[in-house]
């Protein structure tokens, strides 16, 4: 039969040894076969029948690469007619990460690179299981890998998805990165669910021997997919944040009188007396600190930074403690405000409210005209604020007195006519008073990155109508500034101590040095600007040769570029016992003592700074380290939560601009394609490497670059491109932009 005959004759139905296999085929069926009974030796007739390998040439070839598998190690000879998968390898602990493209990974406990699981060997854990792997003998020119051979403690057992109800069963289907396959749910443990209903679902049966399917029941049905509530509770619900307010916990935060005493008072300085505001988000309820300034008799100025006293409602242990400890933090979705306490609590009791008297704990500072500090100490106190400011009002006094804003300038002096607005004097003073502190606190060395947040304004059923960067002002850095400081105080005055004496424990917020090869990749990656950036020496020499990069780059089209890759040069800050101190800031010294509303950690420095005050021993390092830990994974987990819901209602907000085309800039580059900012309205959505078909694209990771194989095109981090927008799909969250074509 000739090549031509051969081509075009059709393989006899069930003929014996009709079916063709590459050598990679096989190697790839008996890889398959082997990691799926690592513990069984198989004999070679077990292995011709499992695989139909019933022609002598495709036993051949078996036999022959099971000698090249032994060779490798990769499987073990038992003996002359049986193999067994090679599992003496080491076998480690540590956890397992789930990717949606298929390329799973183990972190080892000790640290070191993740090692690469195959979906086939990973006995479908998810993402922060814990689990025990061995790692597979390497083969020749394959990486390193390892297989799953017991999970040990599963992250989590509630998942959220869409319901699908068919006839006989049901369904849930999850994001496309956290299962294999969807979870079976019995019709009778629906709990009136739908189709298309949003719910979180519990699981009962995780697969094993027996049985290959996940199943689980529904335990909140949150509503029908598409609903803003529900939306916003169903990426809660995906991170493992509460949606609602235990009732038990309510009721227990309108038992707690906010009645002041005439003990209270006697026990505190009184600074009703003293004029005092409080400058906030113009939709903000809890006011959890206040300033207070007046000129004293000797020209020092008395600033207070008055902090809401919540440990003084909230006893240590209690219901409401507990509740608050769980949470760690409140979380700020785009439209919402998930409080970490009650809302008698937060928004009335302990808040700071004009025209009331409110217990709070303050740092009192003496500072000279230069902002220099004269004396300062930490006493409970009592305030009554005279003004609650929105942060626009009180610009706006700043501007009617002559500020001018991002120019680092305080207020001319007014002469004789005095400052505009019934407290212009006291808003002016503060605000030059904070811009001396932020001018030496630069030049002590604090990184200058100066960062825009995004914001939506949303209509009553929460959709979004427009979508901006808001950049900090004047009247905003005038708080921070002062925050910074009582935090900075507060640290020292419990981790400074004495040479050869011990700190007692007390939470930190450290921030460490930059990672060494990422700041290496900065230097090398601004030099392509002509740029020079020093990644090594001390750390107030590497923070200025930062921020002289940073000034260099002002106002440049490079500028937001730059800033990127020297963020992500960055550690992340966190909560710790252990002090390091703070690189951003450069303080050797710091905490977070100015939001006891919103943050837990501020709640046990207050509590642990009113016990040192008493004179009490030091408090259980293991107990604090762990809360500290605990603090520091779930402002991870808010920060996540919140970037889901941006990420949803910048979806939601180019819903009904599908084909429209934009000016944008590349604001990411990835092996998988390039991300997009539309200029206009800052919306981010990605252009996948299918859409570049001009050529084959190679990712560049030092240079933040895709450069084409054959024409060399380059589509590099910070560049401007046209865009149209492709598809926005709500469900996963997701912008699909296309290169414009005009």
């Amino acid at each position: 039969m000739g090549k031509k005959d051969h081509k075009n004759s059709k393989p006899a139905k069930n003929r014996k040894g009709g079916k063709r296999m590459s050598k990679k085929q096989m190697s790839a069926s008996l890889e398959k076969l082997f990691t799926s009974q690592p513990d069984k030796a198989l004999t070679l007739k077990d292995i011709f029948r499992t695989l139909h390998l019933d022609t002598h040439p495709l036993k051949m070839l078996a036999m022959d690469i099971l000698e090249e598998m032994a060779w490798d190690d990769f499987v073990t000879k038992v003996s002359d007619i049986s193999y067994q998968l090679n599992t003496k390898g080491q076998v480690q602990e540590g956890t397992f990460i789930r990717k949606s493209n298929g390329k799973n990974s183990f972190m080892p406990d000790d640290g070191g690179n993740p090692i690469f699981v195959a979906e086939r060997n990973s006995m479908s854990a998810l993402s922060g299981d814990r689990v025990r792997v061995s790692f597979m003998a390497r083969r020749r020119n394959h990486i390193k890998e390892a297989q799953v051979i017991a999970i040990l403690k599963r992250a989590k057992d509630k998942f959220v998805g869409r319901l699908r109800v068919d006839k006989d069963i049901a369904f849930l289907v999850t994001p496309e990165n956290t299962f294999a396959q969807s979870i079976l749910i019995p019709k009778r443990k629906l709990k009136g669910g739908k189709t298309d209903d949003k719910a979180v679902v519990k699981i009962t049966q995780w697969p094993d021997e027996e049985h290959k399917n996940i199943v689980g029941e529904v335990v909140d049905v949150l509503g029908k997919s598409g609903d803003n509530d529900v939306e916003m509770n169903t990426i809660l619900a995906q991170y493992g944040l509460p949606y609602k307010y235990p009732s038990r916990v309510e009721k227990a935060a309108e038992e707690i009188k906010g009645d002041i005493t005439p003990q209270d008072v006697a026990e505190r300085e009184d600074f009703r007396d003293t004029w005092t505001c409080t400058i906030d988000p113009k939709d903000a309820k809890d006011f959890d600190d206040a300033l207070s300034i007046k000129q004293l008799d000797n020209g020092l100025y008395q600033v207070g930074v008055h902090i809401a006293d919540v440990s003084h409602y909230v006893t240590e242990g209690s219901i409401i403690d507990k509740e608050a400890e769980k949470r760690a933090t409140s979380v700020y979705l785009v439209d919402r405000t998930i409080p970490m306490l009650p809302e008698r609590l937060c928004n009335f009791i302990c808040s700071l409210r004009p025209n009331e008297d409110k217990l709070t704990y303050s740092v009192i500072f003496d500072l000279n005209d230069d902002a220099e500090i004269k004396a300062s100490r930490i006493v409970h106190t009592i305030i009554r604020s005279n003004r609650r400011y929105a942060y626009e009002e009180a610009q706006q006094v700043l501007e009617d007195n002559g500020v001018v804003d991002g120019t680092g300038k305080p207020a001319p002096n007014p002469g004789k006519a005095g400052y505009k607005d019934e407290y212009g004097w006291e808003l002016c003073t503060l605000d030059r008073l904070a811009k001396k502190l932020r001018e030496r606190r630069f030049k002590d060395g604090s990184v200058k990155f100066d960062t825009e947040e995004l914001h939506f304004d949303v209509d009553e059923k929460g959709h979004p109508t427009r979508c901006y960067f808001k950049r900090s002002k004047d009247a905003n850095k005038l708080i921070e500034e002062f925050m910074l400081l009582a935090n900075r105080t507060v640290a020292e005055s419990v981790g400074r101590v004495p040479k050869g004496k011990k700190a007692k424990v007390f939470p930190y917020r450290v921030h460490d040095n930059p990672d060494p090869e990422k700041m290496e990749t900065l230097r090398k990656f601004v030099v392509n600007f002509g740029l020079k950036v020093k990644t090594d020496g001390t750390r107030k020499a590497m923070i200025k040769s930062i921020n002289k990069l940073m000034d260099d780059v002002d106002g440049k089209r490079e500028g937001k570029l730059v800033q990127s890759v020297a963020l992500r040069a960055m550690m992340k800050a966190k909560y710790t016992t252990h002090n390091i101190g703070h690189f951003g800031l450069g303080f050797d010294y710091y905490t977070h003592f100015t939001s006891p509303i919103r943050r837990y950690p501020d709640t046990m420095v207050h509590r642990l700074l009113t016990r040192y005050q008493h004179g009490a021993r030091s408090a259980n390092e293991k107990h604090y380290e762990d809360l500290c830990e605990h603090c520091s994974d779930m402002e991870q987990v808010a920060q996540n939560a919140e970037r889901d819901s941006i990420k949803y209602k910048m979806v939601e907000f180019m819903g009904d601009k599908i084909g429209e085309t934009y000016d944008a800039h590349i604001s990411g580059v990835t092996s998988y394609g390039i991300y997009a900012e539309i200029d206009e309205n800052h919306c981010e959505g990605m252009v996948p490497m299918r859409d570049l078909d001009d050529d084959y694209y190679e990712f560049d990771e030092k240079n933040f670059l895709l450069r084409g194989r054959r024409h060399h095109h380059k589509y590099q981090l910070g560049d401007p491109i046209r865009i149209t927008v492709a598809k926005a799909n709500l469900e996963r969250r997701q912008l699909d932009f296309s290169l414009a074509k005009d």
